[in-house]
C-alpha cells in the first residue's frame, strides 16, 4: 500500500484550517450541559485513572522499548465553545508522521502505524490517556469525536479540506468532545451522513439519558449488568422520538 500524500496541498488545506476567524469562532453558543455530567465526569476519571495506572505504566514502557521514540502523541484539538485543547494519546504511529505524512486519518494496513501501535488500537488503549483530558475538563466520556486542528477530510464531491469548513462544524463545538459517541457505537464506520445525524442529535437533545446509550456497551455498562443491545433499543427509541417531533 502506497503511503498518504505529502504534496503541499495538504500543507496549504491544514495552514487554511489553522487560520480560522476569531470571530466566527465565538459566533456559536456554547449548548448548557446537563447538571450532573460534569461531576459524573470527574468521579469516573479518578476512578478510572487509579485502576488504569499499572496498564498505563506498562503500555508506555513497551512504546519506549519498542522504538526509543516518544511515548505519547500529543495533538491540538478544538474543544467546546471553539477552544483549543492538547489532547494526550498513546503514540501509535512513527515519531513525526504528521509533519512527514499531514493529519490524515489512518487507513487499513496503515504504513505509518507501528506493530504495538496496531494492537493498541484494536484495542481502543491507544486513548487511554485522554481520560486526563477529561478530568481537566477538556473533554467528556461522551460527546461527540474531537477534532484535530488541520485535520483534512473529504467533502460529499470527494475534495480534501479541512473539517473546519464542513458544514455543520461550528454546531459540534457547542459541547464538550467525548472520549466515545453515539455515533461510534451504533453508527458503522462507512456511514458518514448516518454518523453527522447522530452526532446533530446529540447535540440537539443534549439528554443524560442519551450520554448512558453510549456507555452501556462499554466497560462501565457491562459491570453493571447492562448489555449493549439495551442500549442500542434505547437510541433508537429516543432518536425516533426526536425525528417525530
Amino acid at each position: 500500500m502506497s503511503t498518504p500524500d505529502t504534496s503541499s496541498t495538504t500543507s496549504y488545506l491544514q495552514s487554511a484550517a489553522n487560520n480560522v476567524s476569531t470571530t466566527e469562532e465565538k459566533h456559536t453558543p456554547r449548548a448548557k450541559e446537563p447538571l450532573m455530567k460534569r461531576p459524573l465526569d470527574v468521579i469516573l476519571s479518578c476512578i478510572m485513572i487509579t485502576l488504569s495506572l499499572p496498564i498505563f505504566l506498562s503500555i508506555a514502557l513497551i512504546i519506549k522499548l519498542e522504538d526509543r521514540g516518544p511515548i505519547f502523541y500529543l495533538q491540538e484539538r478544538w474543544g467546546r465553545n471553539s477552544t483549543r485543547f492538547t489532547a494526550y494519546k498513546f503514540r501509535t504511529m512513527l515519531a513525526n508522521s504528521d509533519q512527514e505524512f499531514g493529519i490524515i486519518h489512518a487507513t487499513e494496513n496503515d504504513p505509518r502505524v507501528t506493530r504495538l501501535g496496531r494492537l493498541l488500537r484494536t484495542m481502543g488503549l491507544d486513548e487511554l490517556p485522554q481520560i486526563l483530558n477529561i478530568f481537566r475538563g477538556d473533554m467528556s466520556f461522551v460527546g461527540p469525536r474531537s477534532l484535530a486542528v488541520g485535520e483534512i477530510v473529504s467533502d460529499k464531491n470527494g475534495r480534501a479540506v479541512p473539517y473546519e469548513h464542513v458544514p455543520g462544524f461550528r454546531e459540534r463545538l457547542r459541547v464538550r468532545p467525548g472520549l466515545t459517541s453515539i455515533a461510534t457505537i451504533y453508527i458503522p464506520k462507512d456511514s458518514s451522513p448516518k454518523k453527522s445525524s447522530a452526532t446533530t442529535f446529540y447535540i440537539s437533545a443534549n439528554s443524560p439519558s442519551i450520554s448512558i446509550c453510549a456507555l452501556l456497551p462499554s466497560p462501565f455498562g457491562s459491570a453493571s449488568g447492562v448489555s449493549g443491545n439495551q442500549g442500542r433499543r434505547s437510541f433508537k427509541m429516543a432518536h425516533a422520538k426526536a425525528q417525530r417531533r
